[in-house]
């Protein structure tokens, strides 16, 4: 190791007295890559696997905490009115940045909105009619567009936008892939709404893919059939009319979010996770293959091909089809009714169980893989890990892999609880942390790391896998969805469930960020 290496544990002694001896001069992503791109002495370029700001220390205030010279602008948060009629949803999660004829500056966003929660004692009284309860609830969850815009040094929300809209849990979808139209979803075409939308994707084609999680609660409460809901939603934020679908040939399970990428031989493959305790991995490799001139057109990827399930010991992708898994038709009649009930085939086809699975993005540097399992306390694992996946002959579609533990979240790096991932052009890995609210700052497993937080990670280089705070969220928030601007100026992060523990809407636990009650929102992080 060489000699003016620095842990990050001897940083954070330094951090104690204000010393910043680990950063040195900040320097931009922007301003790294293009010195990269010019060809500039190998000395700057390893600054590119450097965090490009001073670290923090863990915070438990009721606000958000960057580094120095850093700014946030608030853009939009619960109840606010985002054009054409429409309110910003609950529980903001994804971003996703689209921009406008290729500007930094100019674009859409996409947002999640997750679910309810404790929102509802701000959202009704309680004496509210259990109708009216619902129409409030299924109205506040699904997703946003929002049109914004940086000016006079500020990003804003666009009032007026012909693109804003809102995807609510009432508004129609199609059904596309095998379980359209089976007798397993009752033999519908179009089903009614979207919900539990945590995180999700970016198409090569520029739409959104979103994703349902946890539905099960609000399928029974509202009276919904359970097999419309748990799927991977496309929605085109440029089209206003347009109709989102529902991709059933990426199977149904808790999804957590889609990575998008190419094979070798350029089949559209998805990795997606299962957020559930001893779920499972998948991927999605498309029959025929991408065609760039299509556009749009390249949905119908999504519609047929096949799902895989990762087995960890063996190395494998399983494919859960009925016709090249015979173990399979032991159970299901129909590919629709093996999609419907994804976890059971990947079980009886031996898929490796894991602690959480949640998001997994791809490395745009060498193509790995890389997946965050957030925790599962009933393995004794309390603050999860990320692990790093390399595909056989680096080829997306392949059959076999391997796969190494990157980042061992506790006590000796820092974080705890990985759950979203975010990959910068550099191939650096950004990772927003998801301590549950009600053991953050009480439980003596948890009160170390004090509020969710957002770290930085570099892959490459003698800082690799060491883990460095950037930012520190409000009192039992947790940051998600975290995306940049193409010129990675701008980092977009939604603020989830400030003050989800408020058992008294008139003594809440947070006030962020207006100072009254909590309200989840949406962030433009500028300083980079």
């Amino acid at each position: 190791m060489a000699e003016n290496h620095i842990t990050r544990r001897e940083f954070m002694k330094f951090v104690g007295v204000g010393t910043a001896a680990l950063v040195g001069a900040t320097t931009g992503l922007e301003q790294v890559a293009q010195a990269a791109e010019k060809g500039a002495t190998d000395a700057f370029k390893k600054m590119a696997h450097r965090p490009p700001f001073r670290p923090i220390s863990p915070s438990d205030q009721d606000k958000l905490v960057l580094p120095k010279g850093f700014r946030q602008d608030l853009i939009a948060a619960w109840g606010d009115d985002i054009g054409n009629g429409e309110k910003f949803g609950y529980n903001c999660d994804l971003t996703v940045y689209f921009p406008i004829n290729g500007s930094s500056k100019h674009g859409l966003l996409w947002v999640n909105h997750e679910y309810i929660g404790t929102g509802a004692l701000f959202m009704y009284d309680a004496d509210t009619p259990e109708a009216e309860k619902h129409a409030i609830e299924q109205y506040n969850v699904g997703g946003s567009v929002i049109e914004i815009k940086l000016s006079d040094g500020k990003w804003r929300l666009v009032k007026g936008s012909r693109y804003a809209r809102r995807i609510t849990a009432n508004t129609m979808m199609e059904l596309t892939g095998p379980a359209r139209g089976d007798a397993v979803v009752g033999g519908v075409h179009k089903v009614k709404g979207t919900f539990a939308n945590c995180s999700g994707g970016r198409t090569l084609w520029d739409t959104v893919l979103t994703c349902e999680e946890n539905f099960e609660e609000d399928a029974k409460r509202w009276g919904r059939n359970d097999t419309h809901y748990g799927w991977v939603v496309e929605v085109d934020p440029f089209d206003p009319s347009s109709t989102p679908q529902k991709h059933t040939a990426l199977g149904r399970f808790s999804h957590e979010n889609a990575a998008m990428t190419l094979s070798k031989d350029g089949r559209l493959v998805v990795y997606m996770g299962d957020d559930s305790n001893d779920q499972y991995f998948y991927k999605y490799v498309s029959k025929k293959k991408y065609q760039p001139s299509r556009g749009k057109d390249n949905r119908y990827l999504l519609s047929e091909g096949t799902l895989y399930v990762a087995n960890l010991a063996d190395g494998k992708w399983m494919p859960l089809d009925l016709e090249q898994s015979p173990a399979l038709k032991a159970k299901f009649k129909t590919q629709g009714e093996v999609l419907v009930h994804t976890r059971d085939a990947a079980k009886l086809v031996g898929a490796t169980p894991l602690d959480r699975p949640e998001d997994v993005e791809i490395n745009p540097r060498d193509g790995s893989v890389y997946l965050a399992l957030t925790n599962n306390t009933n393995h004794g694992n309390f603050h999860g890990q990320i692990l790093r996946l390399i595909e056989d002959g680096d080829d997306a579609a392949a059959k076999r892999f391997v796969f190494e533990v990157f980042a061992v979240g506790g006590r000796q790096s820092g974080f705890s609880c990985p759950d979203n991932l975010l990959f910068d052009k550099q191939g650096n890995l950004w990772v927003c942390t998801d301590i549950s609210s009600g053991k953050m700052n009480k439980d003596n497993t948890y009160e170390l790391f004090k509020n969710n937080g957002l770290f930085f990670i570099a892959t490459q280089g003698r800082q690799a896998g060491e883990a460095f705070q950037f930012a520190s969220g409000p009192r039992e928030a947790e940051m998600t969805g975290p995306d940049f601007t193409p010129d990675q100026r701008t980092l977009f992060i939604a603020v989830q469930h400030p003050g989800e523990e408020t058992k008294d809407p008139k003594n809440p636990t947070s006030h962020w960020p207006y100072g009254d009650i909590p309200r989840p929102a949406v962030v433009a992080i500028r300083g980079f």
